[in-house]
C-alpha cells in the first residue's frame, strides 16, 4: 500500500469518528480523550490493525492515536532522493532525535517507533484540528 493511500483511507476513517463524537456534541477535550489508544481498542477497532493485537505503535504509557501519523513526516510515493543507489521514500522534517532512517533492502524510510512526539497529549492539542487533514497536509511532499 503506498503512502498516499494510507494517509487518504486514515483520514476518512478519522473523519467518521470525528462526525460521529462532534454529533455527540464532545468537547474539544473529550474528544482528545477518546482517541486514546486504550479506549480506541475498544471503541474503534478497525481504526487500525494494532489494536486487534493489543499492541502500541510506539512504547509509551499514555499514547494518544488523534494524531496516528505524525504532523512532520514527510512522505512522497514516487521517493524524494537517491541516496547511494537507494530510493529515499520519508524523512522526518524536525530531525527527532528518536527517529532514524531505516534501509529496508534498496529503499529507506524513515522509523518513527522509538518517537512519541505526535502522540502526547499536550502536542495533540497544540495542533488539534477537528479535520485531521489539515494537519497533515504537510506530509504531502
Amino acid at each position: 500500500m503506498s503512502y498516499l493511500k494510507w494517509f487518504n483511507d486514515q483520514a476518512k476513517k478519522h473523519k467518521v469518528i470525528i462526525d460521529k463524537l462532534c454529533a455527540r456534541n464532545l468537547s474539544k477535550d473529550e474528544i482528545i480523550d477518546y482517541f486514546n489508544f486504550e479506549n480506541m481498542k475498544v471503541e474503534e477497532p478497525n481504526f487500525c490493525p494494532l489494536y486487534k493485537e493489543n499492541k502500541k505503535c510506539h512504547t509509551m504509557d499514555s499514547l494518544n492515536c488523534y494524531l496516528c501519523a505524525c504532523p512532520n513526516f514527510r512522505f512522497q510515493d514516487e521517493g524524494i532522493q537517491k541516496v547511494d543507489a537507494k530510493m529515499q521514500y520519508s524523512l522526518c522534517d524536525i530531525k527527532s532525535k528518536d527517529g532514524r532512517l531505516g534501509v529496508y533492502g534498496d529503499v529507506i524510510h524513515q522509523d518513527c517507533s522509538a518517537c512519541g512526539i505526535p502522540h502526547h497529549r499536550s502536542y495533540v492539542e497544540k495542533h488539534f484540528d477537528y479535520n485531521w487533514s489539515v494537519i497533515m497536509q504537510k506530509c504531502l511532499l
